[in-house]
C-alpha cells in the first residue's frame, strides 16, 4: 500500500488528512457531493500535505480505442485548469468506477479497465504531474492500480467502509455535507418517462400542441403572445406545485408528474424553445420559487419522450441554472450534462457546464437577470449566455473532450461544439436506431431554427 497523506482543505480551515487507498475510495463520494456511476474521476492535489484542489468527471468510453485520446485530453483539461485556478498540481488521484453487469465480477471490471488506467498515468506523467493514487471500485470493493504487494493490495480487492463509519463521514455530517445518492439515481429523475401508456400520452400531447403553437412560433407578433401564455402557465404549475402538499423525497417526483397534465406539459415545454422565453424563466432562480421552478423543470425534462427527447436541452439547462444559483454544484453538474446530451450543441448548456466547472460565482449571471426581470422587458438577444461567457473568458479556456466515436450512422453535426470533461458521453442504447419523428415533431423543431436577429431560437 502506498503511504501517503491528502488533506481535504486549505490551511486556516478545518483539515481531515486521508492515510492510504482505504480512506481515499471512501472520501470520493463527499468529494463528488454523489456517488459516481460508470465514471473516471480526476482530482488535482497541491502542496506537500497533498491538499485536494480540482477534479473533474466524465462517464467511461466504452470503446477501448477511444481511452488514449481522451486520456491525453483529461490530463491536459484538468492540469491546464488547475493552474488557472490554483496553480500547477503536484500529483494527481485518479478513480475509475465501474460496478460489473452481474455484481459478481469485480476483479473483472479492474482488470479490463487497467490499460486505461495505464493511459491516464502515462498521460499524467507526460506533463511532468505523477498520478499519486490510481483506484478501481467495483462491486463494492477497491483495487489499487500502483501497489504491487498482495499483502495490503490482494488480489480479490479490499472491501469499501460501510456508508457512515469513517472520519471522513463524520466529518462531513458535521460540515452539513450530504451525499446525493448515486449518479445513476440523480439522472434518473431528469430522464424521460419510461411507462408505456404515459409516453404514448405525453408523445400525442407534444404533437397536439406542436402543430396549433407552429404557425404561432413562425410569426413574429404572435411569438410575443405564446412567450407570454407560456411563462403564465409555467408560473400557474409552479404554484400549483409549492402548493402541493410536500410528500417524502422518494415520492416527491411522481406527486410533481401527477399535478401536470399532458397539455400543460406539451405547451411549457414547446414555448421554452424560444430563447427569450426560456431566459425570462431563469429569472425564477432564487428565493421561495427557485425550489418549485427546479421541481417544475425536472417533471417537463421527464415529458421529453421520443421523439422530442432533443427538447428536453431548454428544462434540463434551467434545473441546472437553478441548481447552480442555489449552490447545489453536482446537482447542477448533472443536469447541464443531460441537457448537453440530449442536444451538445446547445451553447447555455455548454456555457453554464464550463463556469460550474470553473467554479466560477453565478452572482453576475443573477444580477443580469434580476435587473432584466424588473424592466419586464425580457433579456436581451444574446444576454444570458454574453454574460456566462464573459465571465468564464476572464484568464480562462474553453474546456473540451473531443469526440472520437462516430455519430450512429457515420454522421456528424456541423459547428459541434467541443464537450467539456465534466459532461457525459452521448450514447444511445445497444441495438436502438433512431425513432421516427412524427411529421408536427419535425415542423416543431424547424420552427425552432428561426429566431430573432436570424438567430436560432433554442439556443
Amino acid at each position: 500500500m502506498n503511504k501517503h497523506h491528502e488533506s481535504t482543505g486549505p490551511a486556516g480551515e478545518q483539515q481531515i488528512t486521508l492515510r492510504g487507498p482505504a480512506e481515499l475510495a471512501d472520501a470520493l463520494p463527499y468529494l463528488m457531493g454523489f456517488y459516481p456511476n460508470d465514471s473516471v474521476v480526476m482530482v488535482a492535489l497541491h502542496g506537500g500535505q497533498g491538499r485536494f484542489g480540482g477534479r473533474l468527471r466524465l462517464g467511461i468510453p466504452q470503446a477501448p480505442g477511444e481511452w488514449g485520446p481522451v486520456a491525453d485530453q483529461l490530463a491536459e483539461c484538468l492540469v491546464s485548469g488547475s493552474e488557472r485556478r490554483e496553480g500547477r498540481p503536484d500529483a494527481i488521484v485518479l478513480f475509475l468506477c465501474q460496478d460489473s453487469p452481474d455484481g459478481a465480477g469485480g476483479r473483472q471490471t479492474m482488470e479490463r479497465l487497467k490499460p486505461f488506467a495505464q493511459r491516464l498515468r502515462t498521460a499524467c506523467g507526460a506533463l511532468d504531474v505523477p498520478v499519486l493514487e490510481a483506484l478501481c471500485i467495483s462491486d463494492g470493493r477497491y483495487w489499487s492500480y500502483c501497489c504491487p504487494d498482495p499483502r495490503c493490495c490482494p488480489d480479490q480487492g479490499n472491501p469499501l467502509a460501510m456508508p457512515g463509519t469513517t472520519v471522513m463521514a463524520a466529518a462531513a455530517t458535521y460540515a452539513g455535507v450530504h451525499v446525493r445518492g448515486t449518479l445513476r439515481d440523480m439522472e434518473g429523475r431528469l430522464q424521460p418517462l419510461r411507462t408505456p401508456a404515459a409516453v404514448r400520452a405525453q408523445e400525442k400531447a407534444l404533437d397536439r400542441v406542436g402543430t396549433a403553437l407552429l404557425p404561432r412560433l413562425l410569426d413574429e407578433r404572435a411569438r410575443r403572445d405564446v412567450a407570454g401564455e407560456t411563462l403564465r402557465l409555467a408560473r400557474r404549475l409552479m404554484d400549483r406545485i409549492e402548493e402541493a402538499q410536500p410528500a417524502p423525497p422518494a415520492l416527491s417526483d411522481a406527486g410533481d408528474d401527477q399535478l401536470i397534465g399532458s397539455d400543460e406539459a406539451a405547451a411549457v415545454i414547446l414555448g421554452l424553445q424560444d430563447r427569450e422565453t426560456r431566459d425570462r424563466a431563469a429569472a425564477w432562480m432564487e428565493g421561495p420559487e427557485a425550489q418549485a421552478a427546479l421541481r417544475l423543470w425536472r417533471t417537463l425534462a421527464r415529458r421529453c419522450v421520443a421523439p422530442y427527447g432533443e427538447h428536453a436541452a431548454a428544462p434540463l439547462t434551467l434545473a441546472g441554472w437553478v441548481s447552480w444559483s442555489t449552490g447545489d454544484e453536482p446537482g447542477a453538474r448533472v443536469a447541464l450534462a443531460l441537457a448537453l446530451r440530449a442536444d451538445p450543441d446547445y451553447t447555455f448548456a455548454q456555457l453554464l457546464h464550463r463556469a460550474c466547472n470553473e467554479g466560477l460565482d453565478p452572482e453576475a449571471l443573477r444580477r443580469c437577470l434580476r435587473e432584466a426581470a424588473e424592466e419586464d422587458t425580457g433579456v436581451g438577444a444574446e444576454a444570458p449566455e454574453a454574460v456566462v461567457e464573459t465571465v468564464a473568458d476572464r484568464g480562462a479556456v474553453p474546456l473540451h473532450v473531443r469526440k472520437v466515436r462516430p455519430l450512429p450512422g457515420g454522421g456528424g453535426r456541423r459547428g459541434r461544439a467541443p464537450r467539456s470533461p465534466g459532461s457525459d458521453r452521448g450514447k444511445a442504447s445497444p441495438g436502438s436506431t433512431s425513432p421516427r419523428t412524427p411529421v408536427t415533431g419535425r415542423r416543431t423543431r424547424d420552427a425552432r431554427r428561426y429566431g430573432r436577429r436570424g438567430s436560432r431560437t433554442r439556443r
